[in-house]
Parts: structure tokens; sequence; C-alpha cells
């Protein structure tokens, strides 16, 4: 109730300050997306697609990327630690989420199946928009695109009119008081006429985060009570001064974007990306909290470093030859992640485990217009080359012992090719608009064991290859111009990857658990139903959509035999035996709902709820629930803006995470919840943002305002507490 006062009061009091007109989007459906290749008006796509425009994403004022989608209220993210954020996308996550930057695909060969921190690498001060997709995106963008895609976009440099550059740019500057963060960012662009620069860099230091002192239901709470410090070289257990503060989950990281293009007339331009993302060690919080015998049992566990280097070469052609439009984007990723971890006093075992990744992609797209059709026809392939190697240092003699890798050690590789077509077809006058399309897809995938003594499996080389047909057909029926219904059918697959075949893991220390290698797991596939409906008046504008999704070869954990035996002796304990497996059938469905009003051209109010159920269908046995899953959420805000003014009131939410719908083996981490699942948790947030003077704005933000204890399902990180965020914005 404070909060809604607060909010209340600032509208009295800038609305009398201040007459201008509002700052609010027009958007809806004149917005023009870029997931389809090529630019479509979003009205006449049967998909449901999400844009975040570059004024949301700097109204959001988000810490990263996960954070930003966070905000939206339309995805769900998953946190392991303070450097992580795994985007749920109706039900589905990780490698089966498809993250694109600038059109190409940050999914590789070890995108795992549980939870990633990838989409962090990613500098969201640099973004001028991302749109997400929802349900299967396969026949245009290949595999892993099962639940949605997020399709993200940097800023390009701009030219200039006029035989005068064109200079442009932004800064920032951010305080954040739950974690003490410290961001600073910068970019600038200079343009002539033909050829364009653009530079930009991205700082940001986070401190341990401070959790919510408010319990939730009144007795759920989660708190560190303990960690483990070196007091004259001698791992101890102590107890934290403030509980509420998160032991060893700070880090940061240091993004660096330069751009160049070139464009000698209004058909052709040539542009070249170049992206650095590197962090520093990123503690895994979730593990530091595992127990083993009454006490603590990691004295370290925390990713290395996480590099990310792009270089791509993009071409864009219009109207040449026989195509309206032709891009093609060539493209290198350079990735390298590392897993380092200690028992608690065992100084004679630091596990250092390393991953390092040569990723070399090619599209080409080209779409042609022909009276009421658009015609969309591409090629592309991912080629990958993983390189995994180990060892075990004792950290009192120095000496280095072979150790087993994540994946094979010796050569891994897989590549990826396809071909699709995309057809929109309008007719009625523009009331009825048909999606169809098609793709073949291949994969390919060789991983080898060059030294197998240390656990003699009964293979040393893994190898698939398979062949997969999907496609999409949809009808848009628009009666009126405010009004319209979509109707949808898709089919999506995922190829398993090195991850999911040959990755050997630790992976529930709760109940001892090792994933073993399996060669025989096939592709996942999924087969998809939308109906959507949209009202879009001038005061009034409302969304809803429905979804069911059958889900075969769904590849999960399940109990395997190694060598004849359920369990094996694995790093001093003996363990219980899995491995990835295609389990029958699974199956989900669920609804999106949002709703907006603009009573007054500076004031909106906005909510969203999205629910998603899912069960995995065994032979003989009974349906479980799948994992990933998340509770209903959503999102409440109320807006007011005008030309020099904006303030958001606004609260997001989670509905409960019963225990009974935990997957029981899966990857919903119920040891990092309470004994009944994860609480349901709303927070209360207020936001607002000055325009000082033509070049400085300024942000404040009290974010968690009632200091409310919380963790999003499956993640083994508490959120922030009451969180104060400041920033100083130049834009010139």
């Amino acid at each position: 109730m404070r909060s809604i006062l607060i909010f209340f009061l600032l509208i009295f009091f800038f609305g009398r300050a201040n007459g201008q007109d509002s700052l609010i989007d027009k958007e809806l459906d004149e917005v023009i997306i870029f997931s389809n290749k090529f630019a479509e008006r979003k009205k006449n796509v049967v998909q449901k697609i999400d844009v975040v425009t570059a004024r949301q994403i700097a109204a959001a004022n988000a810490q990263n990327t996960g954070d930003l989608l966070t905000n939206t209220g339309n995805v769900f993210v998953q946190k392991s630690q303070q450097g992580g954020s795994s985007p749920v996308i109706r039900g589905f996550e990780a490698s089966r989420v498809l993250l694109v930057i600038d059109g190409i695909r940050m999914n590789n060969a070890i995108y795992r199946s549980g939870h990633l921190q990838n989409v962090i690498t990613v500098d969201q001060n640099m973004l001028e928009r991302i749109e997400v997709l929802y349900g299967p995106s396969s026949t245009i963008y290949g595999s892993d695109a099962l639940g949605g895609v997020v399709h993200m976009r940097t800023k390009i440099p701009a030219l200039s009119s006029s035989a005068k550059n064109k200079i442009t740019g932004s800064a920032l500057t951010r305080y954040s008081s739950a974690n003490q963060e410290k961001t600073a960012h910068f970019d600038i662009s200079i343009g002539g006429r033909k050829f364009g620069w653009l530079q930009s860099y991205n700082f940001s230091d986070f401190d341990d985060m401070r959790a919510g002192n408010r319990a939730l239901q009144g007795t759920y709470i989660f708190l560190r009570p303990t960690y483990v410090t070196s007091i004259n070289g001698i791992d101890s257990i102590v107890n934290n001064e403030d509980e509420r503060v998160q032991k060893f989950s700070g880090y940061s990281q240091w993004d660096i974007t330069q751009k160049f293009l070139y464009k000698p007339n209004n058909r052709l331009s040539h542009l070249l990306n170049l992206q650095y993302s590197n962090s520093s060690d990123v503690p895994r919080y979730d593990r530091l909290q595992d127990m083993r015998n009454g006490r603590l049992r990691y004295a370290e566990w925390y990713y290395g470093p996480q590099l990310r280097q792009l270089a791509a070469y993009e071409m864009n052609a219009e109207e040449t030859g026989y195509f309206n439009s032709i891009k093609a984007i060539l493209s290198y990723q350079h990735i390298e992640e590392s897993r380092h971890q200690r028992e608690y006093r065992r100084y004679d075992r630091l596990d250092n485990r390393f991953e390092k990744l040569n990723v070399a992609a090619l599209t080409l797209d080209a779409r042609k217009m022909y009276g009421a059709h658009e015609i969309t026809l591409g090629a592309d392939g991912q080629w990958n080359d993983v390189r995994s190697t180990a060892h075990r240092e004792d950290m009192q003699t120095g000496a280095v012992s072979p150790l087993d890798t994540r994946y094979p050690n010796g050569k891994n590789r897989m590549s990826y090719q396809g071909v699709y077509a995309q057809h929109i077809f309008k007719w009625g006058m523009g009331k009825w608009v048909l999606n169809d399309g098609i793709r073949l897809q291949s994969t390919n995938m060789r991983s080898t064991i060059a030294d197998n003594s240390i656990f003699n499996f009964p293979f040393t080389e893994i190898s698939q290859d398979h062949k997969a047909l999907t496609g999409n057909i949809g009808i848009v029926y628009m009666p009126r111009t405010a009004l319209r219904f979509t109707l949808g059918l898709s089919s999506g697959f995922r190829s398993p990857n090195i991850d999911d075949a040959a990755k050997i893991f630790e992976s529930n220390t709760a109940s001892a658990q090792l994933i073993v290698p399996n060669e025989n797991i096939r592709p996942e596939r999924t087969y998809n139903a939308d109906l959507g409906f949209g009202y879009s008046g001038e005061k009034l504008k409302m969304e809803a959509s429905g979804f069911y999704t059958r889900f075969t070869n769904a590849i999960a954990l399940a109990p395997f035999r190694f060598n004849g035996q359920d369990s094996i002796t694995y790093n001093g304990s003996r363990v219980r035996v899995f491995a990835n497996q295609n389990i029958n059938e699974a199956y989900l469905y669920g609804f999106h709902a949002s709703i907006q009003v603009d009573p007054h051209k500076r004031v909106r109010i906005h909510s969203t709820l999205n629910y998603t159920h899912g069960r995995l269908r065994q032979p003989g046995k009974q349906e479980v629930p799948l994992d990933h899953i998340p509770p209903v959420y959503g999102k409440t805000s109320a807006r007011y803006a005008t030309a020099k003014f904006q303030v958001e009131a606004y609260a997001l939410y989670n509905g409960w995470k019963k225990i009974a719908d935990y997957h029981p083996s899966g990857e919903d981490n119920a040891q990092y919840a309470t004994k009944d699942g994860t609480p349901p948790w709303t927070t209360v947030n207020l936001k607002t943002a000055w325009q000082v003077s033509s070049l400085f704005s300024l942000q404040a933000g009290l974010e968690n305002i009632f200091d409310r204890n919380y963790r999003h399902f499956g993640s083994g990180f508490t959120s922030a507490g009451r969180n104060l965020v400041l920033a100083l914005r130049a834009a010139f």
C-alpha cells in the first residue's frame, strides 16, 4: 500500500509540473520484426513474438540480459549463481531454447540441458531490441529451437545523410545497493555517407548479493549461516556475520563491441561485427551450499572466466537480380569455459576441467516478393570443434595428475546443415494471412576417447548422423483492424549434441548421481498447436494464446547400467549411475494472457500471466512431472510518462511450485528449495526516470520494496532483497 501511495503522489506532482506529451510507446500491430530473417510486420506472423524495444531496455535498467528478460514478465529465468541466467520458454530451457545474436546461433555442441549462463555474455546496454519467439522455430532456425528463440540484436553504426559526419553515442554509470554493483558503459558511433564505425565498452563489478529479510508465507526463508574460508592456510567453517549476505557470489564482467559498416549505395551494405566478452571467476553459489556428513562439502566451486569472442561479416543486398533481398552472414566464435572444485580440507585435489570451442557458421537467406506472396529461402551450416582437458592439482605439493575430462579427451566435432523455405500469402483485402514453411536438416557428430584408462568404457568413439524434416503452417484472420485470430501447427527437433551423448558429470549431490555417456540416444521432436487472440483498440489491448506440445524421444536422465553395474565408485564415493536416455513421450500445455489499458495519454496499466503444465509418459509407469516447468508467473505494472519524466510501479510474481510437481531426478534442484517446494512470492517495485537535459537523464529505482526473501523455482541462488538502483545516462 505504501508503494501505491507513493506512486500516485508522484503522478499528481509531475502531472502538474509537466504538461508535455507522453513517452509511452505506440507499437503493437505496426512493429517491424526481424525474426523471420527479413523485416515483417508482427501482425502478419502466426507465431507469438514479443518485442523488447531499445526504450524498454533502457527503462528496465537491468543488471544483465537475464534480468532484462525476467523484467518482461513473460520469460522465466533460472539462476544457480549471481553470474547466471537461464531463460525458460514454454517449459523448455537451456539447449532446448535457441539463443541468437545478430542472426548468429549462440547454441553450440556443448550447450547442456540443465541450466546455462551464456545469455549474460551479451551486453544488454548494446542491445537495440530483443525478439522472443514462442514455440517450435525449427523451420527457420533448425535444431534446438524447441521452446522458442531469444533473438538479440545489437546496435549498428549510424550513417550521415549529409557531407558532415554524424557522431552519436551513449554512456551509463549504474549503482545497485543489494550487491554494490558498479557498472560503466560507453559507446560511440561515427558515420559518414558510406562508412560508419561503432565502438563500445562495458564493465560491471558485483559484490556478494544481499537477500531479503522478510520470510515467505511466514516461515520460509533462505539464508547463508556458514561458509568455508581459509584461516592460516586451513579450511575452516565459520559463521556468517550477516546470514542474508550470500558469501562468494560476487563476480565481474567486461564486454567490448566494435562494428564497421560500409554502404556504397542504398541497395548494398557490408558489416563487420566484432564482439568480446569475458569475466572473472564466477562462484557456483548453489554448490557452495551443498552438505555432506552434516557439514559444507566444498571449499571451492567456481567457473573460470567465461570467454566469448565473435567475428562476423554480414552482407545485405536489396533489389538485386531475381530476389528482392539477400542476406549472408559468415561468422566465427571462440568460447572458453572451465570448472574448478575442491572439497573441504582436500588440499590434495583441486579438480580443474577446461573446454575450448571453435565454431564456424554460414547463413544465406533470400526473399522474393510477388503480388500477395512472400517467400524466403535459406541455407545454413554450423561447424563445432571441442577440446576438453582436465587435471588434478595438489595444492600442498604442486603436483599435477591426470583427471577425467568432462567430454571425451580426443576429437569432438559436430556440424549442423539445413535448407528451408518460408512462405507468407495475404488475401481477402489483407484479412487473411497464410504462413507455411518446411526445412530439411542434417546433423553429424564424432567424438573420440583418446585415453580410456580412467573409466574403461566399452567404446572409444561416439558417432551419430541424423536427418529431420520439420515444418509449420498457420492462419492469421483479421476481420477488423483491431481484431486478430491465429491458428498454427508446427514441428521442431533437437539433435543430441556432445553434451547429451558424451558428458561425464556429477549431477545431483543430494542423491549422488553420476552421468555417463550414452551413444544410443536419438533426436528429440515436438509437435505443437497454437491458438491465439488479440484485440488492439485505442484504449484497450488484450492478447491471449494457448498451446499444446507433444514431446517425443524426450531426452532425460534415468538410471543406467554401466559395465553391468548400476553404481560405481567415483571421487571416493559410491554413486548411482545415470545416463541421458530417450524417455518415450512427454506433453506440455499452457497459456499466456495480457491486458493493457491506456486510460490517459500519459498512463498505461499492463498485466501478464503465464502458465505451463508438463508431464513425462513412460511405458508401464505413472506419469511424472517434466522438469524445467515454472510455476504460474507474471507482471503487473502502472506507468506514467511525460516528455521529461517517467515513473513505473510494478509487481513481479510467481505461484507455488509444490515439491510433488518437481521432477524426481531431473534439473529442478529440489535440494535448494524448501521441504514443500518453492513458495509463492511477489515483489513490489518502483522505477523512475528524469530527462535532466537534452544530454543527461537520471534513473532511480527501488526494487523489492518490502524486502522479501525468495528464490525463483529451480534456482540455488536467492534473489536480491530491497535494492536501490541509481543510474546516470548520457546520449548524444
